[in-house]
């Protein structure tokens, strides 16, 4: 396949699962493969990483007033009645600690997992199902007459933070569970509201896919042993810039479709999409072995 037209199917199959509890990192693997990319293949390793970049950035401008409002209360919050440490944008960054720490010590099992499909197919099956009866559980829970996800943000506590980050552990170390989903049910779990729960998903992916993604790129860029830097030539960079900004503008129009979405609906149908598409991944990849 032409090296533009693979660069473009997969900056949109980035840009729609970044954000969507789906899990990018599996999707983006499975495409891979079916379409011939070799996962050992240290240029379009790369390539992931950069795509993935784009699509994290769309997030600071899609919600810059969201960040704007929360930097120009902080720290005493809107009402006066945050401090240093309850304020969310704090909470946020308690969050992130609570990730990056766990998923930093066990760097070496998150990359031993991150080519295997069969694992990707059970993880996207089991957050399925774990999503579904969060969903029905916990769903239905209604906002505060008048209360936008922001108000209810700012009544978020440190033990919800906490819990939260706590959880988004797992998509690090499982790939094919996906950080929207987990922070998303950790979220509801802990007694925020469908929209509440996804925009502090959103927020939360800001410090967590910039440091991950910029960590992987670094380590790409200056790569250890006495490995050779890669070479890219003109060719490589226009496939490079033609993913990035395929990613960057379909996560954008993914992320508007998807609070609208939230806001009226649930997120069963996402849930039977990951059963039924992990239940496929797993019937593929262990035929892939026979």
């Amino acid at each position: 396949m032409n090296d533009y037209l693979l660069s473009l199917i997969l900056g949109i199959i980035e840009g729609l699962t970044e954000f969507l509890p789906v899990s990018s990192t599996a999707h983006l693997r499975i495409a891979e493969s079916l379409l011939g990319v070799s996962l050992e293949d240290g240029y379009w390793k790369m390539f992931s990483i950069v795509i993935q970049l784009g699509a994290v950035l769309c997030l600071p401008i899609y919600f810059a007033g969201r960040i704007q409002g929360f930097l120009s209360t902080f720290p005493k919050g809107r009402r006066g009645d945050k401090t240093l440490l309850t304020h969310p944008i704090s909470l946020t960054l308690i969050a992130f600690v609570c990730t990056a720490g766990p998923a930093f010590l066990l760097k070496k099992v998150i990359g031993k997992n991150l080519e295997n499909l069969a694992l990707m197919g059970g993880a996207l099956v089991v957050g399925g199902v774990v999503m579904w009866l969060v969903d029905a559980s916990f769903g239905g829970r209604a906002q505060l007459r008048g209360e936008s996800a922001a108000d209810e943000l700012e009544r978020m506590s440190m033990p919800q933070a906490i819990w939260i980050g706590c959880c988004q552990v797992l998509s690090a170390v499982v790939p094919g569970t996906s950080r929207s989903m987990i922070t998303i049910a950790a979220g509801q779990t802990s007694g925020l509201t469908r929209a509440a729960a996804l925009e502090f998903s959103f927020l939360l992916s800001l410090p967590t896919m910039a440091a991950a993604t910029c960590y992987d790129l670094l380590k790409f860029l200056k790569p250890s042993h006495g490995e050779p830097v890669p070479h890219i030539d003109s060719h490589g960079w226009i496939v490079l810039a033609i993913g990035f900004v395929v990613s960057f503008f379909v996560a954008w129009a993914v992320v508007a479709w998807f609070m609208n979405w939230v806001r009226t609906r649930g997120f069963v149908p996402f849930a039977i999409y990951r059963i039924v598409a992990g239940a496929a991944v797993i019937v593929w990849a262990l035929g892939m072995f026979r």
